[in-house]
């Protein structure tokens, strides 16, 4: 009997050790799951990002989380720095509120560092960051300086504003930030005072970027653009002119050059690549109230004040991110994709919508008509891009 009592005890001992392997087994498949899949969908390929800031040891997701109020934000303040532009002046010209300048994003598992101007500039040290692509590249390049700036502003510094690149420098450190007006990153040119948009040369474009240490490119909102709007009046592919094409067609014709010059051009021991995701408009809130367009009759940001839970948004993937997400895909030059879409998409309220140095008084009196939901204000979202831009960087 004790011997049978003894071998009950051990078959016991170890049914339990089993199931505490099997228990272990399925724990760690489940998150390694959920790891593959947080990747699948937002790290498409293994170079894009890295993980980081490992907290709890659960992988940090940058651009997965949520918005959370937080008054020791801004950072700065848009009257003491020297460069944003009416456009994105929205305390200037008159909004009301400022709940909007309070919100701090919060990365699922993770937090991230707080943006060190100093720290910036002294690892930065006789460095080029360049921002490439549209007005949202803009948008974020005044940010970033305005971040630095905030951290030291008795050194002497040196803005030069030109079409297409316009540069600030921080002399005593040697840092420069630029921003190269390249809506469409291909060229365009004029032929028989006509615009033709270059789908296949980058090469006029491509001479402003040499001895860049840190490229940001975007594209996406110009390729929709038609009318008075529109930036060209022909396209050039293969050799043949057209007036107009497939524009995620187009699109997708010349981020692949794009891609083919990286390729081709970028030292990686020298030279550090990232692509701006698309960043969301607010026009239309039937996208953030759940479908209902019974709530309000009005077709603008105008008077969001608050940011929505990303469960809240209804608003579709971009086909703009469709084509950049093939292309890097392919792509052999590590090319890290700031994914601000999601996150920016969550935030309604933070557009100049009328509060903007370009709304006429009309304008101001029919708010519903002509805001401003493509920008962003500053200080604003565009600082949390660059905090994320500065955590890719050093951590």
């Amino acid at each position: 009997m004790a011997f049978q009592s003894k071998l009950i005890s051990i078959s016991t001992s170890f049914l339990i050790l089993i199931s505490t392997i099997f228990f272990h087994f399925t724990l760690l498949s489940s998150s390694y799951m959920l790891v593959h899949h947080i990747n699948n969908n937002n790290e498409h390929n293994s170079h894009h990002r890295r993980p980081i800031l490992q907290a709890n040891q659960s992988q940090c997701s940058l651009f997965m989380g949520s918005w959370v109020h937080d008054d020791s934000y801004p950072i700065y303040q848009s009257s003491s720095c020297p460069v944003i532009d009416p456009d994105f002046n929205c305390q200037m010209y008159g909004r009301p509120d400022s709940d909007y300048l309070k919100y701090r994003w919060k990365p699922a598992n993770c937090e991230l560092p707080r943006f060190n101007g100093l720290e910036f500039l002294e690892k930065m040290k006789g460095k080029t960051v360049m921002f490439v692509g549209d007005s949202l590249g803009r948008n974020q390049w005044e940010s970033l300086i305005c971040l630095t700036w905030s951290s030291v502003p008795r050194v002497a510094t040196q803005v030069i504003r030109a079409y297409p690149l316009s540069t600030f420098k921080f002399l005593d450190y040697g840092v420069t930030l630029s921003y190269y007006k390249a809506q469409y990153l291909v060229d365009i040119d004029s032929v028989g005072g006509r615009r033709v948009l270059k789908l296949q040369d980058i090469s006029e474009n491509a001479q402003a970027w040499r001895d860049v240490d840190v490229f940001v490119f975007n594209t996406g909102h110009w390729w929709s653009h038609t009318g008075a709007t529109q930036g060209w009046d022909m396209m050039e592919s293969g050799g043949s002119l057209y007036q107009d094409m497939d524009r995620m067609v187009a699109m997708e014709t010349a981020v692949r050059t794009w891609a083919r010059w990286v390729d081709s051009n970028i030292d990686t021991t020298k030279t550090r690549v990232f692509f701006q995701s698309f960043s969301p408009t607010h026009y239309d809130p039937s996208e953030w109230n759940g479908g209902s367009g019974a709530t309000t009759t009005a077709k603008s940001c105008y008077g969001e004040t608050a940011p929505v839970s990303a469960s809240a948004f209804l608003g579709v993937y971009p086909n703009e991110m469709k084509v950049v997400d093939a292309v890097l895909r392919e792509m052999q030059t590590p090319v890290y994709m700031l994914d601000i879409t999601t996150l920016s998409a969550m935030r309604k309220d933070a557009h100049p919508s009328i509060y903007s140095g370009d709304t006429s008084t009309g304008q101001k009196a029919d708010p519903n008509g002509t805001p401003d939901c493509t920008h962003w204000c500053l200080p604003g979202l565009p600082d949390t891009w660059n905090q994320l831009f500065y955590t890719a960087l050093f951590f």
